[in-house]
């Protein structure tokens, strides 16, 4: 039995996830609430990043927002994965170029790392993991995750997205991440494939 389904947190201040989530528990009357109503990235700090895998990171944001705020709480961690670089940028996609690096700052790293490699042998995918707590000391977390196949180009394209979003070619779309509606990137991304088998998983729970 879920204890308070209908109200559970994200342990994110992205608007945009907050919307995306939303729309798509919604069917499960679960409404979700962003972790800043409880202080959290405001008043307090935001959970500390020391795992060394998407999974150990977006666990332990999970649980941090669930012990502040005593509700059940949903977290993801996600990032790009390049077979040249063995995995870079992986869990450190969001700071690959130091902190508080911008995505500019990234993408330019990240073509320099590439530079004069050819189109095969650039592949990448995209994870996202997504950890849904029922209390902070829940032992059995629901995760589930999502990735999306594709290749790093040599120049950014598109103006849409974030992140590598601009670099990142969608082989059966013929476009950037960054060149695709967001209806349709909703569909195809990690997050959206990750976030189908969550609810897939809640509404489990709940027969």
């Amino acid at each position: 039995m879920i204890r308070d389904t209908r109200q559970v947190v994200l342990a994110s201040g992205n608007k945009g996830k907050l919307a995306e989530f939303q729309q798509m528990l919604e069917p499960l009357d679960i409404r979700m609430t962003p972790q800043s109503e409880f202080g959290i990235g405001t008043t307090l700090p935001e959970a500390e990043e020391t795992g060394l895998t998407f999974v150990e990171n977006a666990i332990l944001k999970a649980r941090y927002a669930a012990g502040i705020s005593g509700r059940p709480v949903i977290a993801d961690d996600s990032g790009l994965e390049v077979d040249y670089l063995n995995g870079e940028p992986g869990i450190y996609s969001a700071r690959y170029a130091g902190p508080g690096a911008s995505d500019a700052d990234n993408n330019q790293k990240l073509l320099n790392h590439l530079q004069g490699l050819k189109s095969v042998d650039r592949t990448a995918r995209f994870h996202c993991v997504l950890v849904y707590l029922r209390h902070e000391h829940d032992p059995t977390p629901i995760i589930a995750h999502g990735q999306w196949e594709g290749y790093i180009i040599e120049e950014a394209l598109g103006d849409h997205g974030f992140g590598y979003d601009p670099l990142f070619l969608v082989p059966e779309e013929h476009r950037t991440a960054a060149e695709l509606p967001a209806a349709l990137k909703n569909q195809l991304s990690h997050r959206a494939q990750a976030l189908k088998k969550l609810v897939g998983y809640l509404k489990e729970m709940k027969h």
